[in-house]
């Protein structure tokens, strides 16, 4: 073999080397990072939740899950953002009677329909509860919520459906305009309309994508656990019976695909719904604390969703406008995280 063939077949030898070994980095490089083998998902306090002094705990039914904080329980209807009618009866009646009596759905048109009954031992407002007696009722329709206004169609199911409870316990209801309720419904409305705030921040791969397992075990550092949906976690509130705190969401797909760790997954989702949690618990910090933390540790960028890059300066201006927004809740007497917002705004 001559010196001109032998180097032609070193060179070709070297040539498909490099190709050989070129091919393996790209399918390295393509292979979704996979979850830690050696590193426990955990969800108790983590370095996001550590700052509030805060200790998740999983939204399931334990043995300990009655020994865990409630949030307080008051009657359900409130006169700021529900129309309500009060049923006078000439004599108490039991509660499995005017349990009886409820109608099938508690929903009118978009709205949720409720019955509350005055206690003829403690004379307050509660739910309805099987073995009481209650000398009064009131039901109410809620006035808005994400869906739009009550409007006159819904307003005249809600007297419908309130006569007919009303027909059945033996009482007699006393109704509201519906025109004044309608208006103030729209007014209603149109403030909730212009003060709410749903806040998502999209995490996005520098260069390897993730698999499904190497989200979940880095968010369950932080606190997050599985959701009920495929490819959605929370980081649940301290108080039982409150919403989370926090949602991630990712490709509900790749999470279901019968081989999730073969699923590659280049972005996924942090989001906050404002007026649903507490102020005190500064949900928007542990938003930012956990996308920093996620970005860092997963060799990714927050984004605002459109591949902008979301700097220091845009979320501190971001924080400052929740603060005006939190303030013009307080005014309304409708507080973040207050039973009354979570209902208007849901």
């Amino acid at each position: 073999m001559s010196s001109l063939q032998l180097s032609l077949a070193a060179v070709g030898a070297l040539t498909l080397g490099v190709v050989v070994l070129y091919n393996y980095w790209t399918s390295q490089k393509n292979v979704p990072r996979q979850a830690d083998p050696q590193i426990e998902p955990v969800g108790a306090a983590s370095d996001v939740q550590d700052q509030q002094a805060v200790e998740p705990t999983e939204p399931v039914l334990t043995d300990d899950f009655a020994s865990l904080p409630q949030p307080e329980r008051k009657p359900q209807l409130d006169a700021l953002i529900d129309v309500i009618a009060t049923i006078e009866v000439d004599h108490p009646v039991s509660g499995d009677a005017a349990l009886a009596a409820l109608p099938v759905t508690r929903r009118v048109g978009t709205k949720p329909f409720h019955v509350e009954g005055c206690s003829d031992l403690t004379g307050e407002w509660e739910a309805l509860v099987a073995g009481r007696r209650y000398s009064a009722f009131q039901a109410g329709v809620q006035l808005a919520n994400r869906v739009g206004a009550l409007n006159n169609i819904e307003f005249s199911e809600f007297v419908v459906k309130t006569q007919a409870f009303a027909d059945a316990v033996g009482g007699t209801p006393n109704f509201s305009d519906m025109l004044e309720e309608v208006a103030r419904a729209r007014e209603l409305d149109q403030f909730a309309s212009a003060h709410d705030a749903q806040l998502s921040f999209t995490l996005c791969a520098r260069a390897s994508a993730w698999s499904p397992g190497y989200i979940q075990q880095h968010a369950a550092r932080l606190g997050f656990v599985a959701g009920v949906i495929p490819g959605r976690m929370v980081l649940p509130s301290a108080m039982v019976g409150l919403p989370p705190i926090l949602s991630l969401t990712f490709d509900t797909q790749a999470a279901m695909a019968e081989d999730p760790a073969l699923s590659a997954i280049r972005e996924f989702s942090l989001s906050l719904d404002v007026p649903q949690i507490d102020r005190e618990d500064q949900p928007f910090e542990l938003l930012r604390e956990a996308a920093r933390l996620l970005a860092e540790h997963m060799d990714g960028v927050v984004t605002d969703g459109n591949g902008q890059i979301l700097g220091e300066e845009v979320l501190d201006q971001i924080a400052n406008d929740l603060q005006q927004l939190y303030d013009a809740l307080g005014a309304r007497e409708l507080s973040a995280g207050t039973p009354q917002a979570r209902r208007l705004f849901s």
